[in-house]
Order: C-alpha cells, then sequence, then structure tokens
C-alpha cells in the first residue's frame, strides 16, 4: 500500500491544508498501511468551489458525451480490477475472492450501467402542452461508509455524473485508499477538472462542512441512522435535498412451504457475506415454530463453514470488534440462547469475531431490534403469518428482507413488508433495481434509472 499526501481538487493533486494525517489500519494484522490527508473545512471548502466552477460546463455537455466518459471511467476500473480487490483486502479485510468477485467485480458493472443510462435518458418529454425538463441538482456532496467502499462510491458519483451534477467525495476514514485509486481512474478518464473532487478526513470535521456547505445542493449518504439523522438536520437548516441509506435489521422469513435447508443455508451465508458488514444483511431468520429446532440444528451445521481467517474476514476497526462483541454479550445477558460463535475472539491477531447463531430470541431482545453490523444471526420462531409478518415489521427499519415458500405465497407476504427490497426464493441481485428503505432505513433510492432520478430535478415550460 502506498500513503497519500494530496487531495484531487479542480482536476489536479494539491496538498491539503493541514500536515495532519488519518492512519489506515489493516484489520487483519493490526499493522498500519498507508496515510492519507485529514480533510479540514478548508479543503471541502476548495472542493465545492471546484465543483461549482465546474458545474455549468459539464451540466451543458451532452448526455452522450458525458456517457462516453463515464464508460472510459469504467473501462479504467476494470483495467485495475486486481488492484482494487488487493486494496479492499488490505483495508477491509474481505477475502481475496469476495474482494474480487463482489469489491471490484459489483461496481464495474454498475458503473456500466450508468454509462447506458446516461445516453438513454429521457432528459425531456411532452406533457399536454408543457415540454418536462429533467436538470442536474447541482454540486453534490457524498458522503460513503467504509463496508462496501467502492461500490458506494460508484453507486453515487456515476449517477450524479450521468445526470450532469458535479461531485465532492468524503469517503469512509477506514477505507479510504480504494477512493483515492478511484480519483486516479478518474483523472485518467478523462473527466473534466472540477467535475469530480476527493477529500479524505474524519466524518465529524471533513464530512460535517460538506453536508453543511452553503454551495452543496445535495448530500448522498450511506451510514449509519444516527448519522443520517444529523446530515438531514443539517441539509434541512439549508433547504438541500438529501438521499440518505440509512441502517437495517432485515427480516429473513421462511413460510411453511418453503425449502428449509436451501433457505437457512442460503441465509446464513448472505449475513455472513463481508463479515456481516452489510446493512441489507438479513440478520433475523423467521421460522415457523412446529420447525424451529430443525432450522437451528441446520443454522449450526451452516455457520460451521465460516472460519475466521478463511471464508470469514476480519470486521474493519477494533471499536467495530468491540461493538459486535458487545452485542453478542448482551444477547446472552438478555437469554438468548448461543448455539454457534460468542464473545470470545477467535484469532490473536486481527479484529475478528466469531460466526454467532442466537436462537430463542424474542422480538423484543436488543439483538433483534438494534441493528448489530456483524456475523451475528437471531433466529425467532412464529405461530402463523400474521405474526411472522408482525415480528418482520416491528423494528424501526425496513431496508431489505427475503421470503421463502410457494412463489405465490411468497410474494403475497413480501407485498405485505414494511421494507425496499425483497428476495423470493433468492433471487438474484439486480444492479439495476431501486435499492433503499422504508421507515428509518433512509430516503430515496440507489441504482438504475431510480438513482438517476435522485441526482435531477424537474422543470417544465408551458405553450
Amino acid at each position: 500500500m502506498k500513503s497519500h499526501d494530496a487531495m484531487y481538487i479542480g482536476g489536479e493533486w494539491r496538498p491539503a491544508a493541514s500536515t495532519d494525517t488519518i492512519p489506515v489500519v489493516g484489520p487483519a494484522d493490526e499493522r498500519i498501511i498507508g496515510h492519507v490527508p485529514a480533510g479540514t473545512a478548508e479543503d471541502v471548502d476548495a472542493a465545492v468551489r471546484a465543483a461549482r466552477t465546474a458545474f455549468p460546463g459539464w451540466a451543458a455537455t451532452p448526455p452522450a458525451e458525458r456517457a462516453k466518459l463515464i464508460g472510459a471511467r469504467r473501462d479504467g476500473l476494470a483495467a485495475r480490477a486486481e488492484e482494487i480487490a488487493a486494496t479492499v483486502t488490505a483495508e477491509l479485510g474481505a477475502p481475496p475472492q469476495f474482494a474480487a468477485a463482489v469489491h471490484a467485480g459489483l461496481p464495474i458493472a454498475v458503473a456500466g450501467t450508468y454509462a447506458d443510462l446516461a445516453a438513454a435518458h429521457a432528459f425531456e418529454e411532452k406533457v399536454g402542452n408543457s415540454t418536462v425538463y429533467s436538470e442536474p441538482v447541482g454540486v453534490v456532496g457524498a458522503i460513503t461508509p467504509w463496508n462496501y467502499p467502492l461500490h458506494q462510491i460508484v453507486a453515487k458519483v456515476a449517477p450524479a455524473l450521468a445526470a450532469g451534477c458535479t461531485v465532492v467525495l468524503k469517503p469512509a476514514e477506514d477505507t479510504p485508499l480504494t477512493a483515492q485509486l478511484f480519483a486516479e481512474t478518474v483523472h485518467a478518464a478523462g473527466i473534466p477538472a472540477g467535475v469530480f473532487n476527493l477529500v479524505t478526513g474524519l466524518g465529524p470535521v471533513a464530512g460535517q462542512a460538506l453536508a453543511e456547505h452553503e454551495d452543496v445542493d445535495l448530500v448522498s449518504f450511506t451510514g449509519s441512522t444516527a448519522v443520517g439523522r444529523r446530515i438531514g438536520a443539517l441539509a434541512g437548516g439549508a433547504v438541500k435535498r438529501v438521499a440518505l441509506e440509512l441502517g437495517g435489521k432485515s427480516a429473513n422469513v421462511i413460510l411453511p412451504s418453503a425449502d428449509l435447508g436451501r433457505a437457512v443455508a442460503v441465509g446464513i451465508a448472505n449475513v455472513m457475506a463481508n463479515s456481516g458488514q452489510t446493512c441489507s444483511a438479513w440478520t433475523r431468520m423467521l421460522v415457523p415454530a412446529d420447525r424451529y429446532e430443525e432450522a437451528v440444528a441446520l443454522a449450526a451445521e451452516a455457520v460451521a463453514k465460516y472460519v475466521p481467517g478463511e471464508r470469514l474476514g476480519p470486521l474493519v476497526s477494533a471499536k467495530q470488534q468491540q461493538r459486535v462483541r458487545g452485542y453478542i454479550e448482551k444477547g446472552i445477558e438478555e437469554g438468548a440462547r448461543l448455539v454457534a460463535g460468542g464473545p470470545e475472539a477467535p484469532r490473536e491477531t486481527g479484529y475478528y469475531v466469531s460466526p454467532t447463531v442466537f436462537a430463542d430470541v424474542t422480538p423484543d431482545m436488543t439483538i433483534a431490534q438494534e441493528e448489530i453490523f456483524g456475523p451475528v444471526v437471531s433466529i425467532l420462531r412464529y405461530q402463523d403469518e400474521d405474526e411472522a409478518l408482525a415480528i418482520a415489521n416491528g423494528t424501526v427499519y425496513g431496508l431489505a428482507g427475503a421470503v421463502w415458500g410457494e412463489p405465490e405465497a411468497a410474494v403475497a407476504f413480501a407485498r405485505r413488508m414494511e421494507t425496499g427490497q425483497v428476495d423470493i426464493n433468492g433471487g438474484r441481485f439486480n444492479p439495476l433495481a431501486p435499492f433503499g428503505g422504508y421507515k428509518q432505513s433512509g430516503v430515496g433510492r440507489e441504482l438504475g434509472a431510480h438513482g438517476l432520478s435522485e441526482y435531477l430535478q424537474t422543470k417544465s415550460l408551458q405553450f
């Protein structure tokens, strides 16, 4: 890994306003693998001014030309896919195969969808005696999380650029090296100076400065619900738009007609992916009471395959490790039955947490209500579908979920769930489908045409 001493602002690498740096720690071995500048409000202001200066020219660039440049950046990411995967493995701890397939492969695919959408989207339409135009919102402040560092960058930057917006990106301080690599591909693609800008730094400093900057027109944030509330309040004071993709406590509902073995195995795999650090993970498994113990045994068998340091990577930081272990201790304290795993560290070095399964979990327990963000599964029983629905909808979140069973019954159940996305019988992830939540899981949608629309505003001319 290499250290960085500059911000990407106005089409060039500029020294940061401060000499302070942020160390990047490799979670697998707890060693420092690099440094990035600790950006300040001064850096943010310079980046926003560059984005504002570039906005008129980029907004006026024909969509086909924007599509061409976005496609060139996609090709640049593809050419560096191995480097991307290695970087994510180093700074996040993702196992190499998962890093290559998901952390590198998915954002490359998403970037390709926005190259296509930029060229194909109807930015103008006739409605009666009116002509309706879709125009870019303006300068976007994008604040991205550490758990899927490149995917979340692409999911914000690509549609914003496709819409004709300019962007200032503030990536998570835990995984900033991937963002630096992304900025290099933007520069290599020939995207005009100031259209994309990168400021690394701490959330309470650089992130807050970006969210409250008077010349930012929209803030797109992915992260915790608590921070999302804070950003929403800052943006609301300036009457600026927000797009918030926040926490989740998704239900994996196994109906009586389901293939129990497959539903349990896929459900466990879903939570273990990325070491449980996925906002849409199906962390609550709901099982019919008469098949409950069978499901618990299947879950214990399935989770045993996820060995820390092999199929299961570390958590991103010591803070995150401590947080997840605290939730496991809370589950035991509140009376849940520990089926697998536990709070003890499975390895002497690295921020690992044992893959953990709890049974006899009741809907009111902390581990059934709060987002843990680690490899922890809670199994709950239900007597009938009405109770299952009440449990599934019984949290403040509504980001994702799954239903298993006879297709017609599964769809009928899913339609009653208060959540933004539901997979039926293991349905494949679709990068063109809208992703986002109900309730306290957020505001707005990412991916596909719905994601593009977040960065557009509407004007009508009457004739």
